[in-house]
């Protein structure tokens, strides 16, 4: 016999069969939709965008700031999707493959930009603290 629809579980769009309790939970599920396709969006352009011919991208004055931002840019996405979606493996997994491919791409096809082995271990070190964030959540 099939359940009917007030009565079942939760569901994994974060909706619970109560209507009664669907409001602060859908609201906090639609926000951190956002969050993340903001998170990915300037993961994307931060990597993608070419660099400029004179290095102003570059801050001579804070060595490694770069390595810093590649930590953020890869922990925020891999955090926030995540949590979204509970595929904590599968994420972490694509973003790890992205590293490298991604360091690649800028080698080879973004104009003043080079591919780095350190951006790429940068990278996966915000991939893990991601994934270590995620599992230290209390009910995972």
């Amino acid at each position: 016999m099939v359940e009917p629809v007030e009565a079942r579980a939760d569901d994994s769009s974060g909706r619970t069969g109560d209507p009664a309790n669907r409001g602060g939970r859908a609201v906090g599920h639609r926000w951190l939709r956002v969050l993340a396709g903001l998170a990915v969006t300037a993961h994307l352009v931060a990597l993608y965008l070419p660099g400029n011919p004179d290095g102003s991208l570059e801050l001579p004055w804070l060595p490694g700031a770069d390595k810093v931002v590649h930590v953020l840019l890869f922990a925020g996405p891999v955090y926030l999707l995540g949590r979204l979606t509970r595929r904590v493996g599968l994420v972490a997994g694509l973003f790890a493959v992205h590293a490298v491919v991604s360091e690649l791409v800028q080698w080879r096809f973004v104009p003043y930009r080079d591919g780095d082995p350190f951006d790429a271990l940068a990278d996966l070190v915000g991939i893990g603290l991601a994934v270590l964030l995620l599992k230290r959540r209390p009910g995972r």
